[in-house]
């Protein structure tokens, strides 16, 4: 390991509400990317897609995805508001593992403003990775 990777991996404790709350605002985005899949399949699929009983099972399934994700971001905002401000967390190998640029800039910042996926990029575009 080189000195610039250990310095990336070197423990970083946060307040645990904190990193909770980033968690939270990451939680929203996730229901919000999903929620917008639903209007352009039914787009493509026209009125036929709510003809076919496996198309609903999908829009169905989206629906319930978005449904699980807000309850979780609800379940994490409210026991977070339980946990003392001194307890700390060390976050620097669970920030190791998040692949995502945007997401990983997101978790890691002392304080979250606005979406860790630009929402505003015009369609076509596209991230190599």
């Amino acid at each position: 390991m080189t000195e610039n990777q250990s310095q990336q991996y070197a423990s970083f404790e946060e307040k645990l509400p904190e990193v909770l709350m980033r968690i939270v605002s990451e939680l929203y985005d996730v229901a919000y990317l999903i929620e917008r899949v639903e209007p352009q399949l039914l787009e493509l699929g026209g009125a036929a897609v709510l003809q076919s009983p496996d198309s609903m099972k999908v829009l169905q399934g989206i629906d319930l995805a978005v449904q699980k994700t807000r309850g979780l971001a609800e379940f994490v905002d409210t026991i977070t508001g339980t946990i003392p401000d001194e307890w700390t967390v060390d976050v620097s190998t669970a920030l190791s593992l998040v692949k995502l640029a945007d997401m990983h800039k997101a978790l890691s910042k002392g304080m979250r403003h606005g979406h860790s996926q630009p929402l505003s990029k015009a369609a076509g575009d596209f991230d190599f990775f």
